[in-house]
């Protein structure tokens, strides 16, 4: 069907493929027939085939490497859906080879006019990051563009991209903080989830802590009397805590979230009210977790280990929801243990003895294993409550007749630790308990028994040698943990009671002797020299009662989630109780406050009012008070069209998201005043005005006022591949800034990085150069440790030509020292960074025009641009002071039809000066 001619066919066989797909089965046998069809015009037909391919492109890497080409002419395709699918098979493609047409891609689709083709050039990012990591300087330009977009819908997934490629650079998100605030409602469920974590991560390093909430008012006046000193210490006042407006604006941002159907954007919620919140806020988070514990168990299971661990801290919290927390015999396993958990954390004097009868019921379950975990909480409740120890360890002891081993064992263990606490009180309960050490078969049991009277046996001297003759006569057949036990309980005897158990003693030590364990092996050989004298080992037998008979500290019953707050709530390493890859963790407060006006966001100054005027139509009349309102009609009309300049774009970005906090911060209000303060101006347009007219007005706006620097990126540029350097990398890039060389130089900056292992000598430039091209090179580097990276600068002269400067460079490699590696390199230079500019009048410029045309023939004259200014029109370096002021990429996006014809007069004028043609432009 997939080779019909038919498309019916087709579609129908697309739809079956899919649907085999989703049932999990495997069609990747089928790649070769529909990979076929990825060019068919039919809408629904390539839709499907593009789900395919997302699902196979990176098994059948060869054969999806045959229709890239369909793939990047889809990527121009009119439908939003075809772009974004043909971005994502592109991204699905794991071959390092077309990296770069990966990178061109997401930043096309990256200013695409469709929202969900920049949501798709987010998720393209951490693939592309993932495959080479190279790249990271270039997504993170890429995730600073997509981090200002408005849209809801790319929110959530560039702040994704953000904690994958970039979680360090908190600086991206200072101007887009409240932006991120503002929109949380509205981004859809997932990407809230990213964007709470983040943010919470973002507000531990820039606010200050809330948990210190009154601090002490240190400047109240000095009292002048005695009396008026003591009536100031009984009532000194306090100030309450001030919490930053942006940290407010997030907990009230995320407040209503607590509401959501979606577990993981409450869990998120929750967890940042916990991180974040001032202590008597957190407990608005009570009711939407207890919420969630009637969904899915594996929901239950995430939601009550963090519940778990809030209630170590926050008993407060939960305790009027215990009842939420009772077992249900529908309940699993695992379930059934975290609810018992938090029960035992919420146990007090007030609520111990309802929890103790929910206990009573829970031993009696048939789940052995929840019946021991019960028997556990109960021993952690009879150690915190000191009231109700005595009871506690009257039921265990009534419990160590149960029918069941399990329980009986468990509760020999808690009793065992119970008892270390107050055991000259309670020799009776050893007593009974040696009485039924030959009904207990679980191994865990009897060791703890014998451990008992070996430690105590002072209390009970005549039963303990009896069970010391027991254990002899079946020494063989115990478990390890029991022989060892045996062995301790024996050499604690015969330093208590040499008489009556030497023999017995000697009689167990022999069968360890040859015991199969050699741990138990061990313990006999290291029990005998120490309590058997001897020749060699007499002095350390007299310290043998010291040592094993020590006074032992009770053990301390505690919660298995205590330690688990290092870890922040709702993360794979909280549940794991282990640091998870990729797991960053939640930083402390700053001791002071950062600066909070990082985050304001200021209207760019270039939009002046000047060329606000020019952007209004023909006839329309401007006031300058209103400049502000009238922007945003402008802003709206700019980015409408596809030809609007970079700056103005930005511009107008910045003016919106300034808008969208002016109720966070008062920088709106004093843009306000200030524009208020200044006189008001018109400027008028009649609908006669022409083009020239037009041109005219631009030229008085500039002279008016100099236009403001412009950053301008850094482009690098790879010189040497690592793996064609012998793991030698190298990239340049021109510093624009005049060579110290020669005047006719170009500064062009090297970076070197060793990737190796070994290290790298005497890096430096051979001889050979390409002809008529002068190189001044930097001076050699005498070695370059692995891992390590040096930056130099040479002078590179062109010639006035875009030809490639070629040169050798050469170094020693320390393993094999005696053979110089070199390698062939080169220098493309971009025409603009061969170009100087320069700032003139208007009329300085008609004049030099005039001049231009009248000489056209004679390509040797001088021309005088200004007083400081003279130079031939052979060289091209020197003519390309032609570059005037109305070339400013900032003027041209303000001013931007008039500056095109500006701009083809400019270079009109640098052609003729470079060929010298009469008959360039007319």
């Amino acid at each position: 069907m997939l080779e019909s001619s038919k498309e019916s066919l087709k579609l129908e066989a697309m739809k079956r493929v899919v649907g085999l797909i989703a049932k999990g089965k495997n069609a990747s046998e089928l790649f070769p027939a529909v990979v076929k069809n990825v060019a068919n015009k039919n809408l629904e037909l390539k839709k499907l085939v593009y789900v395919y391919l997302v699902r196979y492109a990176e098994e059948q890497q060869d054969l999806a490497l045959l229709s890239i080409s369909t793939f990047q002419r889809a990527l121009k395709d009119p439908n939003q859906l075809i772009r974004a699918s043909a971005l994502r098979v592109l991204s699905s493609i794991r071959v390092p080879i077309i990296v770069p047409i990966m990178m061109l891609a997401i930043k096309e689709a990256a200013s695409d006019l469709s929202p969900y083709v920049r949501k798709t050039a987010a998720h393209a990012i951490q693939k592309l990051y993932s495959l080479d990591a190279d790249q990271k300087d270039h997504l993170i330009e890429v995730i600073e563009k997509l981090l200002k977009d408005k849209s809801t819908l790319v929110a959530g997934s560039v702040v994704m991209a953000f904690e994958e490629v970039c979680p360090d650079r908190i600086d991206l998100i200072h101007r887009n903080y409240r932006k991120l605030c503002n929109l949380l409602m509205d981004v859809e469920e997932w990407g809230q989830v990213v964007i709470i974590s983040m943010l919470t991560r973002y507000a531990r390093t820039q606010f200050i802590s809330p948990w210190k909430e009154m601090l002490r008012d240190t400047n109240s006046e000095k009292a002048f009397y005695e009396s008026d000193e003591e009536k100031r210490k009984s009532a000194e006042e306090t100030k309450p805590y001030a919490m930053d407006p942006d940290h407010r604006l997030l907990l009230r941002s995320t407040k209503p979230l607590l509401q959501s159907r979606n577990t993981a954007v409450v869990m998120s919620v929750a967890q940042l009210y916990w991180h974040l919140a001032p202590k008597h806020e957190v407990n608005i988070i009570t009711k939407s977790l207890v919420r969630l514990l009637r969904s899915h168990r594996e929901v239950q299971y995430i939601v009550l280990q963090n519940i778990a661990t809030m209630s170590i801290q926050r008993k407060g919290m939960f305790e009027p929801f215990m009842k939420s927390f009772y077992v249900r015999s529908t309940d699993a396993t695992h379930i059934k243990t975290l609810k018992l958990e938090i029960l035992t954390n919420l146990a007090n004097e007030a609520n111990i003895s309802t929890v103790l009868r929910e206990f009573q019921t829970y031993v009696k379950s048939q789940d052995k294993a929840f019946a021991a975990a019960t028997i556990q909480a109960i021993g952690r409740c009879a150690t915190n409550i000191s009231e109700i120890t005595d009871t506690c360890l009257n039921g265990l002891v009534l419990l160590l007749s149960n029918r069941d081993e399990t329980v009986v064992a468990e509760s020999v263990v808690v009793i065992r630790k119970l008892l270390q606490t107050q055991p000259s009180e309670h020799s009776d309960i050893i007593k009974h308990m040696a009485k039924l050490f030959d009904n207990i078969t679980v191994p865990m049991a009897r060791a703890s028994i014998l451990w008992l009277i070996g430690e105590y046996c002072e209390h009970v001297p005549k039963i303990a040698p009896d069970v010391l003759r027991k254990m002899a006569k079946t020494f063989h057949n115990e478990e390890d943990i029991v022989k060892l036990q045996t062995v301790s309980l024996a050499a604690k005897l015969y330093l208590t009671n040499s008489k009556q158990t030497k023999l017995l003693t000697q009689y167990i030590l022999n069968l360890g002797k040859y015991d199969q364990n050699y741990d138990i092996r061990d313990r006999t050989r290291f029990i005998r020299q120490l309590i058997v004298p001897s020749e060699r080992g007499g002095a350390l037998s007299k310290y043998a009662r010291r040592i094993l008979l020590a006074p032992k500290p009770a053990p301390v019953l505690q919660s298995a989630f205590k330690d688990r707050d290092r870890f922040q709530l709702g993360t794979l390493s909280h549940t794991l109780n282990s640091k998870a890859t990729g797991y960053l963790e939640l930083s402390d407060w700053p001791p002071m406050a950062p600066d909070q006006s990082v985050r304001n966001v200021e209207v760019a100054e270039a939009v002046s009012r000047s060329t606000l005027a020019l952007r209004q139509p023909v006839g329309l009349e401007i006031d300058s008070d209103e400049g502000p309102k009238n922007g945003h009609s402008c802003e709206a009309g700019s980015r409408s069209g596809s030809g609007s300049g970079s700056s103005e774009e930005s511009s107008s970005e910045a003016s919106e998201s300034d808008s969208e906090s002016s109720s966070d911060s008062d920088s709106g209000t004093e843009q306000k005043k200030q524009s208020e303060a200044k006189p008001a101006q018109k400027v008028r347009r009649s609908s006669g005005d022409g083009l020239v007219s037009v041109c005219d007005r631009v030229c008085v706006c500039v002279c008016q006022q100099l236009s403001s620097p412009v950053f301008v990126p850094v482009h690098t540029y790879e010189l040497l591949h690592r793996m064609t350097g012998k793991g030698l990398a190298a990239q340049y890039h021109f510093s624009r800034q005049p060579c110290i060389y020669d005047d006719r130089m170009i500064s062009v900056q090297l970076t070197f990085s060793n990737n190796g292992d070994h290290t790298l000598e005497n890096i430096h430039i051979s001889e050979k150069t390409s002809a008529g091209q002068n190189i001044h090179c930097f001076s050699p580097i005498e070695c370059l440790e692995p891992e390590k990276s040096v930056t130099v600068s040479m002078g590179v002269d062109f010639n006035d030509s875009t030809q490639a400067a070629s040169f050798q460079l050469c170094i020693y490699l320390t393993h094999t020292r005696k053979i110089s590696q070199s390698f062939n390199v080169s220098i493309q230079p971009a025409v603009g960074e061969l170009l100087l500019p320069v700032t003139m009048s208007e009329q300085d410029f008609s004049k030099e025009q005039g001049n231009t045309h009248t000489h056209t023939h004679t390509h040797t004259h001088t021309h005088k641009c200004s007083p400081k200014h003279n130079f031939q029109t052979s060289s091209l370096k020197q003519s390309t002071f032609y570059s005037m002021w109305f070339l400013n990429p900032e003027i041209l996006a303000q001013h931007n039809k008039p500056n095109i014809i500006r701009m083809i007069i400019a270079i009109s004028v640098y052609v003729e000066l470079c060929l010298g043609s009469q008959s360039v432009v007319k």
